[in-house]
């Protein structure tokens, strides 16, 4: 049996230098496919957990309008609404705050800023400023020849 093993082993030809070279070539053009597009992820979840936050931050301010009969006045300060919702950071204080209406924002690490803001006759605008154009626009719609904040 062990004669057999041998004259198999003897007889077996490997891979040439051309079927590897072959073969890390395809791992090589996967690799340069796929690295980019899994780095990308991150920043699309850190976009998104800035979305998140400010919609967080939006009911808190709704919890805010509740217990003070109805208005946003007197305007929460920072660590207001962390003690609505823990999650908020307790340095986050909306801007823009009158009777019926208020502005809360949350800026992503890749700088992105998404904003909720509240009008007065009580629509709500979901508005975004990305800082740097050729950037990753993180869900933020920029109408074609605007400068200006975009839409989320």
């Amino acid at each position: 049996m062990l004669n057999r093993l041998r004259e198999r082993a003897g007889s077996e030809k490997g891979f040439t230098l051309i079927e590897l070279l072959v073969v890390m070539l395809i791992l090589g053009i996967l690799a340069a496919i796929a690295i980019p597009a899994f780095l990308n992820q991150k920043n699309k979840a850190n976009d998104a957990s800035a979305k998140t936050l400010a919609r967080t931050e939006q009911t808190a301010m709704e919890t805010w309008s509740t217990d003070h009969s109805g208005s946003y006045l007197p305007a929460p300060v920072a660590g207001d609404l962390n003690k609505i919702d823990g999650t908020i950071p307790a340095a986050m204080a909306p801007t823009g705050v009158a009777a019926n209406a208020y502005t809360v924002t949350a800026t992503s690490s890749t700088n992105n800023t998404y904003s909720v803001n509240r009008l007065a006759a009580g629509t709500i605008t979901h508005t975004c400023t990305i800082p740097n154009a050729a950037a990753d626009h993180g869900g933020c719609t920029i109408p074609t020849g605007q400068a200006g904040p975009g839409t989320w």
